[in-house]
């Protein structure tokens, strides 16, 4: 079944394309460091979306070409970024305030664990994990939306998708909408509602790596994306 399900999967390139496809244009949004930064490669030709970083820029561009980067130019996530017409920098306090205000459209992020209440588990004191929460905890209570994209089931092929997560929380009842490799799920009145899933997948096997229950509200479409 592992190989199978392998098979099925978007790589983190196809995860990151679909979510950037539901992304409004003049949205404010912030992509958490690492897998979610990606997003910003497959921004839909024409729409015009606003990146802000916690570090201090409003409003930058793509990375640089290798070996034409500006080190003073960077993310949150210490990538080097580029400036964009009416881009803007400013104290790391007035990003938070930015954030702590309500001004960001959305922030997407990574997860260890999301519960069908909407819970978010993205940090981890144990060996390997995120040494601390960091702005994650602010991004999920002060976006006006958080979408998290994530690999469906663990490297262990354990669901990351929970009735309750188990690892230290990020926020309580902040996720509205998840991407994963198998499927685009919805988070409404304390469930998880399925909206597409892989062609090639029956629910019930889609079911057997979710630890919730699915619901279904309408048609669920077929998750499709090209190949990257």
């Amino acid at each position: 079944m592992n190989e199978q399900l392998d098979a099925m999967k978007l790589s983190n390139a196809q995860i990151a394309w679909r979510a950037a496809q539901d992304i409004e244009d003049g949205a404010y949004v912030n992509l958490g460091i690492g897998f979610p930064e990606m997003i910003a490669k497959f921004q839909p030709e024409g729409r015009d979306v606003i990146y802000h970083t916690e570090n201090g820029v409003l409003g930058f561009g793509e990375a640089p070409p290798e070996g034409e980067e500006d080190w003073d130019l960077i993310n949150a996530g210490k990538k080097a970024i580029t400036l964009k017409p009416g881009s803007a920098f400013f104290h790391h306090a007035d990003s938070f305030a930015m954030v702590r205000g309500g001004h960001l459209d959305l922030a997407v992020l990574g997860a260890y664990q999301v519960a069908e209440t909407g819970d978010l588990a993205n940090w981890s004191t144990g060996k390997g994990g995120v040494p601390a929460v960091g702005g994650a905890m602010d991004l999920v209570h002060g976006a006006r939306r958080v979408a998290v994209i994530t690999d469906h089931v663990t490297k262990k092929g354990e669901p990351k998708l929970l009735e309750r997560c188990t690892m230290p929380l990020t926020g309580v009842g902040c996720v509205t909408r998840v991407y994963t490799s198998l499927a685009v799920i919805d988070i409404q009145d304390g469930h998880f509602v399925l909206r597409e899933k892989r062609p090639q997948m029956t629910f019930d096997a889609l079911q057997a790596v979710t630890g919730a229950k699915l619901h279904v509200d309408g048609e669920v479409a077929d998750l499709v994306v090209p190949d990257l």
